[in-house]
């Protein structure tokens, strides 16, 4: 049982890095494609309500591809995080609520947003993992503080 543990403690760092190369490349992909279709975003945006459509479908298009780039690389990983989980509530409160009233509390992961959420929390409670730009900036930072 002892080698099983050990095992697992030293593949730990596997799921920080698969969680934020899903969600990157994801994130990433759903930014690019609100970016090119802008318009189409802008009027969603506009019939759920949200103040100032254009301005915010921009933003959470930037925010999107940006954010999906930098958890890749393991930069910025908890502030992206949390950004991004800002999103996701702004999505279930609007577009997903109806989707996730529905499955509550049968199957309420199948919602997407509500899983990129609690991933996304998991990213900012937990951090980026060892293999990333983060551990990598910090491990610089600690060496030249002593």
């Amino acid at each position: 049982m002892q080698t099983v543990l050990n095992l697992l403690n030293r593949l730990a760092f596997l799921a920080p890095l698969a969680t934020r190369v899903t969600l990157g490349l994801a994130l990433y992909h759903t930014g690019l494609g609100k970016w090119g279709h802008l318009d189409k975003v802008t009027e969603f945006f506009a019939s759920l309500g949200i103040p100032f459509p254009a301005a915010n479908a921009t933003f959470i298009a930037s925010l999107e591809l940006a954010g999906g780039l930098f958890l890749l690389a393991g930069l910025g990983t908890r502030l992206f995080a949390f950004l991004l989980a800002c999103t996701m509530v702004v999505a279930i409160l609007t577009s997903d609520h109806q989707a996730l009233a529905e499955k509550f509390p049968a199957d309420f992961t199948d919602v997407s947003s509500f899983a990129y959420l609690l991933f996304l929390l998991w990213l900012l409670f937990y951090g980026p993992g060892p293999i990333s730009l983060d551990w990598l900036v910090s491990r610089y930072w600690s060496k030249r503080a002593a």
